[in-house]
């Protein structure tokens, strides 16, 4: 009954959300005992990378490797040395103009890593603090953080994160101290659920697990975030836009993994504009792009997210080095996303009715 009301649009589409328990779906959050050693612990890693770093800002590469030198401690004080290369990359971020520390990617040598917290680790994604001199802009890399754990909360077919406290330092110059996290590759995700990677050029919503895609397009309403496609890719690359595509059989039904939330209202960083296709004036505004063939399943879907309020406030709460305004921001946008999903009448004005109809369907 529940599910034709939603269909019909009618006021009460989700008045019953608190019965749909046998609709509630999401894989459970993966277990640190299942994670390699670097991202089993949430505790900040204090860490020194050593190297040409004013030249690597410079010159910006995104294919020539620099030299370096790694180094870790551990909680118990011992210092950790690891070889290592490493190069800029991204897009965005990469570019000059927006940001003048631009993300990096360590290049471990593999020879050094048994036995230590990076063992099975090769080449890791390093997100920076994109300005160095504008005071407070760590905390837009934190907010950013923040976000790839509230995912990791829902489903294991996430990103797993790693929060650094990085120390960039090279011969004669001043060292300089600043947050960083580093993102697990695509490919160990895929390899822990059973799956793998998948390159395709692009998707159709038809092909997507319609569970996990909901899933997805309620986490990118849930962070204001409107700059990703589940089934189309940037220009020149394959798909999906910041969403990569995983499978258990290399054939759909197809499993999307999403990163990349610098744009979203969550982190509400100062050089995040909103995506012109929107009807949005900022992007603290929310946008749905879920599909209205999901609407049959969105009371399942926001059961999850209510059931994981109390989890991602206590995420938020337990990230020491994120500031009081920071953290009354995060606080706040997450209670407005509540409020909208707790009130029947906000669900079908916000989401039921301005769901997608795609422009193809499954024949």
């Amino acid at each position: 009954m529940l599910m034709r009301i939603i269909r019909n649009r009618s006021l009460g589409a989700v008045a019953a959300l608190g019965l749909a328990a046998s609709l509630v779906y999401a894989d459970e959050p993966h277990g640190k005992s299942s994670m390699a050693p670097l991202f089993a612990d949430d505790a900040v890693l204090n860490v020194t990378i050593e190297g040409p770093i004013e030249a690597l800002m410079l010159v910006r590469p995104d294919s020539a490797y620099l030299q370096g030198r790694f180094t870790y401690t551990e909680a118990d004080g011992n210092e950790h040395q690891l070889g290592m290369k490493f190069r800029t990359r991204g897009n965005y971020r990469r570019d000059p103009e927006h940001c003048d520390f631009a993300p990096i990617l360590l290049n471990f040598k593999k020879g050094d890593l048994p036995g230590t917290l990076f063992a099975g680790q090769d080449k890791l994604k390093l997100v920076t603090h994109c300005q160095t001199n504008v005071a407070g802009f760590e905390q837009y890399l934190l907010r950013e953080y923040l976000v790839y754990r509230l995912f990791q909360e829902l489903t294991s077919i996430s990103y797993s994160t790693r929060l650094f406290h990085v120390t960039y330092a090279e011969p004669e110059k001043k060292p300089l101290t600043r947050y960083g996290f580093v993102i697990e590759d695509d490919k160990a995700v895929a390899k822990r659920n059973g799956l793998k990677r998948v390159k395709r050029r692009s998707l159709q919503e038809f092909e997507i697990d319609p569970k996990l895609q909901n899933l997805a397009n309620i986490f990118q309403y849930m962070i204001g975030n409107t700059e990703y496609s589940l089934v189309n890719p940037e220009p020149k690359k394959d798909c999906c836009h910041k969403s990569d595509v995983l499978s258990a059989t290399g054939e759909p039904p197809f499993t999307p993994l999403v990163f990349d939330f610098d744009f979203s209202g969550f982190v509400n960083a100062p050089y995040a504009q909103p995506n012109p296709r929107y009807p949005i004036p900022s992007v603290r505004h929310r946008f749905y792009k879920g599909l209205c063939d999901a609407n049959d399943i969105l009371p399942g879907t926001l059961q999850v997210f209510l059931n994981k309020k109390d989890n991602f406030y206590q995420i938020i709460d337990e990230l020491e080095p994120l500031s009081r305004r920071s953290r009354n921001h995060v606080r706040s946008y997450l209670k407005s996303f509540y409020d909208t999903i707790s009130d029947p009448a906000l669900v079908k004005e916000l989401l039921v009715d301005k769901c997608f109809v795609p422009a193809q369907t499954q024949p």
